[in-house]
Order: C-alpha cells, then sequence, then structure tokens
C-alpha cells in the first residue's frame, strides 16, 4: 500500500514539473502561427499569389475543341418543292486556337499591378505578425507585474502575521489591549484579501495571453520567470532617431507604397482601352453527314452515303485569321474611367500619408511614455526607500513602545503601495522601451 502510495505521489510531482512554462520567445512565436488574423492575411497573400500566376499566363494562347452531334426528325421541302422526310444526323469537330499580338502592354502592366499588390499582401502579413506579437509581449509583461505584486502581497502577509503573533503573546501576558489583538487579527484579514485579488489579477492575466493564444487548457497555463532588469536604464533613443528608420522597415508604410505603385499601373492598364486590340486565330475542323431516309437518284438507284471516314477527309479544312479590335466611341466612359484610376492614386498616396503619420504619432507616443515611465519609475524609487525608512523606524518605535499598531499598519501599506508603485512604474517603462526599440528595428526580447 505504501509503495503505491509513493508511486502515486511520484506520478503528481513528475506531472507537476513536467507543466510547461512558456517564454516570451515561444508565445510570440506560437501566436504568429495559430492566430486567425495571421492566417486570415496569408489567405489572402495566397490569393494574391495566384492572381499573379494568372496574369502571367496571359501571354499564352487560347485552346479549344468543340464536337456537334445533331439529330434533325420532320417533314421539308425540296428544291422542286416536294415534301418528303427530312431525317438525318451530323457531325462535326473543330479545333481552334486565338493569341492575343497587341493590346498596348495590357498584359505585362497587369502583372506589374498583381506583383505590387501581391507586396503589399506580404507587407499586410507582417503588419499583423507585429501587431500580435506587441499583444503578447505587453500581455507577457502583465504576467510578470501581477506576479511581482503577488510576491508583495505575500510578504506583507507574512509581516502581518509575524505582528499577530507577537500580539497574541503580549495580550496574553497583558502588556497591550486586546484592541492591538484585534487590529492585528484585521491587518492580516487584509492582506490576506490583498494576497488573493493579487493572485486573481495574475490568473486574469495569464487566461488573457492564453485566450491571445488560442489555447484551449487555459488553467494551466503558465510563463517562464523572467530576471527583469532591476534598474532599467533611461531611453538610448529619441523620436528623431528613430523615426526615419521607423518609416523604413515599417510594414504598414512599405504595403501603402507598394499600393500606390498598384493603383498607378491601374491607371496605365485602364489607358489601354484607348488603343486597339490585335489578335490572331487558326483552327481546323471536318464534318460527317448521314441520311436517316433511303434516298434514289433518277434512275432509281439507291443512294449510299459516304462512310464517317471518308466524308472526315473530303471535308477536313483549316482556317487562319488575324483581326483588330479599334475603339471609336464609347460615350467617354473610357476617359472617365482613367481619372478615376487617377483618383484612386491619390487615394493611395492618402493613405500612405495616414501611415506614415500613424507611425510618428507611435514613436513620439512611445517616445514620451518611455521617459515619463521612466521618470515616473525613478519617483516610485525615491518614495519608496522613504516609505521603507519610515516602516523601520516605525516599527522600533513600536517595539520600544512609543507608536501604536495602527502607527505600524499604515507604516506597512504605504511601503506596500510604494512597492507596487515601482513595480508599475518599472513595467510600464520596460515595454515603452522595447516598444520605442521595436519601430527602431531592435527585436522584442527579455
Amino acid at each position: 500500500m505504501k509503495k503505491l502510495l509513493f508511486l502515486a505521489l511520484g506520478c503528481v510531482f513528475i506531472g507537476t514539473n513536467a507543466q510547461k512554462k512558456w517564454t516570451l520567445q515561444e508565445a510570440v512565436e506560437y501566436a504568429v502561427q495559430n492566430n486567425l488574423q495571421v492566417i486570415s492575411s496569408q489567405n489572402n497573400q495566397r490569393i494574391q499569389q495566384n492572381s499573379l500566376s494568372i496574369a502571367k499566363r496571359e501571354y499564352l494562347p487560347s485552346v479549344a475543341g468543340n464536337v456537334n452531334n445533331n439529330f434533325s426528325f420532320g417533314q421539308g421541302r425540296d428544291f422542286f418543292g416536294a415534301t418528303q422526310r427530312n431525317d438525318n444526323f451530323t457531325n462535326s469537330v473543330n479545333v481552334g486556337a486565338d493569341i492575343l499580338l497587341f493590346n498596348h502592354g495590357r498584359i505585362e502592366k497587369n502583372i506589374r499591378r498583381t506583383q505590387y499588390e501581391l507586396e503589399a499582401a506580404g507587407y499586410d502579413v507582417e503588419r499583423v505578425k507585429n501587431d500580435i506579437s506587441l499583444q503578447v509581449a505587453q500581455q507577457y509583461l502583465q504576467i510578470m507585474l501581477n506576479k511581482e505584486v503577488e510576491k508583495i502581497a505575500l510578504s506583507s502577509l507574512q509581516n502581518a502575521t509575524k505582528l499577530l503573533d507577537r500580539a497574541k503573546i503580549t495580550t496574553e501576558v497583558g502588556t497591550t489591549a486586546r484592541t492591538i489583538l484585534a487590529e492585528a487579527e484585521a491587518a492580516v484579514s487584509r492582506e490576506n484579501q490583498n494576497l488573493k485579488n493579487a493572485e486573481i489579477n495574475t490568473d486574469r492575466s495569464l487566461f488573457a495571453l492564453a485566450q491571445l493564444l488560442r489555447l484551449t487548457d487555459y488553467k494551466n497555463f503558465d510563463v517562464a520567470e523572467v530576471d527583469v532588469e532591476q534598474q532599467p536604464q533611461a531611453p538610448l533613443h529619441s523620436a528623431s532617431d528613430i523615426i526615419e528608420t521607423a518609416f523604413g522597415n515599417q510594414p504598414q508604410i512599405k504595403a501603402a507604397e507598394s499600393r500606390i505603385k498598384a493603383a498607378q499601373a491601374q491607371t496605365e492598364i485602364t489607358e489601354t482601352a484607348f488603343w486597339p486590340t490585335i489578335s490572331a486565330s487558326a483552327g481546323i475542323g471536318s464534318s460527317y453527314f448521314n441520311s436517316l431516309v433511303k434516298r434514289y437518284d433518277q434512275l432509281g438507284n439507291l443512294v449510299k452515303d459516304r462512310t464517317f471516314f471518308e466524308q472526315y477527309q473530303d471535308t477536313f479544312g483549316q482556317q487562319v485569321g488575324l483581326s483588330a479590335n479599334i475603339p471609336i466611341f464609347n460615350k467617354g466612359i473610357t476617359r472617365l474611367q482613367v481619372e478615376q484610376s487617377r483618383i484612386n492614386e491619390e487615394v493611395a498616396q492618402n493613405a500612405l500619408e495616414i501611415q506614415r503619420q500613424e507611425v510618428l504619432q507611435n514613436v513620439q507616443r512611445s517616445q514620451f511614455d518611455a521617459e515619463s515611465s521612466y521618470e515616473s519609475y525613478l519617483a516610485a524609487l525615491e518614495t519608496e526607500k522613504s516609505t521603507a525608512l519610515a516602516l523601520d523606524f516605525t516599527e522600533k518605535s513600536y517595539a520600544a513602545g512609543r507608536a501604536t499598531i495602527y502607527d505600524v499598519n499604515v507604516a506597512r501599506n504605504n511601503y506596500a503601495n510604494a512597492q507596487g508603485s515601482v513595480a508599475q512604474a518599472k513595467y510600464n517603462y520596460i515595454f515603452s522601451l522595447k516598444l520605442l526599440n521595436f519601430y527602431a528595428g531592435i527585436p522584442i526580447t527579455l
């Protein structure tokens, strides 16, 4: 029985230690591979790839064949006006090909337009991946912040518990009033509640990241501990240093630039409608006729149709053609279409300016957030030092009988709040700094 118990406990221990703890890199890679928005943008990229293949094949000739079989039944009049049966069977086979010779470069321009659209679709995929990566990084840092706050809450509970144990002893020996014990018990209850809230916030942030990764077993999801720099350094980059780099490496700007080129190519395609289209065609064919009614010549002899292969040989023919479609007047529609295409060019150019403005604002906002978060972090550090010193003096005064337990609890709460403010400011600064580095072309890592 003991062996079975030890075996069961050993399996539980192994299963617990085997629980996967996700690193930031693993979470980002998994998210960009399984996120539905990424998959949707990749599907759109595949559609554009197929459109490019279709556009390139427009250079090839079109070849088609057809086979016709017809049965005719009923009365008919011959050349002399006599009515007689006209039942017959006809068969024909034709194979034809046509190829475009000239359309003022419409095919080549369409290929260029499709290539630009494919480039834009590829940049769209990159942008979605970047957005997902930033969301994962932000949520990952939120988890680390909540875990640090949880540690602070646990430390506060432990200290409150020590104070309660001391209050029990002093109350039992009669050196302190029971109100001291009651306040110590209330302090432990408050710290218990704070710890529980901190644990819930950690679980909530883990759940949010698990949802972002589309994991079904979110209850067993956890992230790896990361040794975050305890004393973050001031920002090394400024917005003015980064902005040109961001303009050159951000996929949303590259996508907008590709769509401008695609719009310009579309205008060139529309203008080809002013030019004639010349195409060539060639074909071969043959036919067969068989009367289903007995026919006789003037001498009364039965007329026999030639055999299938004999007729196919007799009627075999070829044809070659050259055709030109010359636009003369189409109610001014082509000219209006060209004007519309040029308006679309302006729309694409405006979209580029919107993207550049968005990137500029994001970089400037990241710079502002990084600088303000760093200043807030430094201020929080000073507050933490002063509240730690105040707590130390208050605890010593309480031990000497010059301060009350209420004073200790207030000082301890102030110190815990200061620790939480330091953690909040630190992680806010880290994310702002990582975002700023991201726009500078530096990958997000911890």
